[in-house]
């Protein structure tokens, strides 16, 4: 009589390891941050919550248990977006050449306010609870009005120019937010290039120049106002 041996039992586990609810959480938490770039980055801010949970294929609970407002998943989108402008205001005040410095942010700073609608509205919307966003806004403008201080000391930066005129240039540059992404891009590089040429003042030119209107107390714009 031949003993029977039984065939192993195929277990779960032997034939794939289950997923546990941390990696379905961090999955959830990547998939809800792309579909919020792509979203945001595309529409705007004014893009309501239920699309992004659309786009990345999550229910509205699972949407809100990893960002429980507007606000921080705007902040958390835009994180690399934040760290470029960051590196960028550190660059430019270490430039040697305080006119290179002033040029290479303003440079920049339409870079990204031009890659994405969501940043470049984030960045310029006045956000009671979004206190990173300020502080960058914040940050920025003191290298703005401290690189300004040094290249008007050297001659290259016209005297009229005051740090609201950043905002200013970046409210006609959000005019470029209807064009298509990659027509946007171009755009930006150009209106940039235009918008350093009339900040820019040669040798011996800077009193011969027109004197500028006086600059007026530009308002942050509210944040539209979505579900």
């Amino acid at each position: 009589m031949t003993s029977h041996v039984p065939h192993p039992v195929r277990t779960a586990r032997t034939a794939r390891t289950p997923r546990t609810p941390r990696s379905d959480a961090r999955d959830n938490r990547a998939r809800i941050l792309d579909a919020a770039r792509a979203v945001f980055g595309e529409q705007g801010l004014g893009a309501p919550m239920r699309e992004v949970a659309r786009h990345a294929e999550v229910g509205p609970a699972t949407l809100y248990r990893h960002f429980p407002t507007k606000q921080a998943l705007l902040a958390e989108t835009f994180a690399e977006q934040r760290r470029a402008c960051h590196g960028a205001v550190r660059d430019a005040l270490a430039d040697a050449d305080p006119w290179d410095g002033f040029r290479s942010l303003i440079e920049r700073i339409c870079e990204l306010h031009a890659h994405s609608r969501g940043f470049a509205d984030a960045f310029m919307t006045a956000f009671p609870e979004a206190m990173d966003f300020a502080a960058d806004r914040e940050r920025t403008l003191l290298a703005v009005r401290e690189l300004a201080r040094r290249a008007q000391k050297t001659g290259r930066l016209r005297p009229g120019f005051v740090v609201d005129d950043l905002i200013l240039m970046l409210m006609a540059h959000r005019g470029l937010q209807d064009a298509p992404r990659a027509t946007r891009v171009q755009a930006s590089r150009r209106f940039a290039a235009y918008v350093i040429e009339a900040f820019g003042a040669t040798e011996g030119e800077a009193e011969a120049r027109t004197p500028l209107p006086p600059a007026p107390r530009l308002q942050l714009s509210q944040p539209p106002s979505s579900p």
